[in-house]
């Protein structure tokens, strides 16, 4: 599988740590913010294949981060997979409404993220 350019974002320390270590295992570059708006910033330099989004955040919850994202045209085929501690239909229904391609509980294994990677960071940018 090609290296992928993944940017994760949660407000847990322990999370994107963990996260970045289960990544780069895989052999992905990594790129973490701590919030959705130092996500917003880091988004536009860093162009990741995919992105990691924690639900529940500061100042800029995950769903408000995926919303912006995905309305801005160089990004909106970008895939990101919410993340959060919660296991419930309808914040994976409103995950789906902002634009996220998969939802993943929290917390989640290497093998996990890295199958998340796998199947959703395979599209092209390129092809636009």
């Amino acid at each position: 599988m090609a290296s992928k350019r993944v940017l994760v974002i949660d407000d847990s320390n322990t999370i994107r740590r963990s996260a970045e270590i289960f990544l780069k295992q895989g052999g992905h570059e990594v790129m973490l913010a701590e919030d959705g708006f130092d996500a917003l910033a880091k988004v536009n330099d860093a162009q990741p294949d995919l992105i990691f989004c924690d639900i529940l955040m500061p100042r800029l919850d995950g769903y408000q981060t995926c919303a912006i994202i995905k309305r801005n045209e160089k990004f909106a085929d970008t895939p990101v997979v919410m993340l959060s501690s919660k296991d419930g239909v309808f914040d994976k229904a409103r995950g789906r409404m902002v634009g996220s391609q998969e939802y993943l509980t929290k917390p989640f294994t290497k093998d996990q993220l890295l199958q998340a990677v796998q199947e959703f960071g395979a599209t092209n940018k390129g092809a636009v």
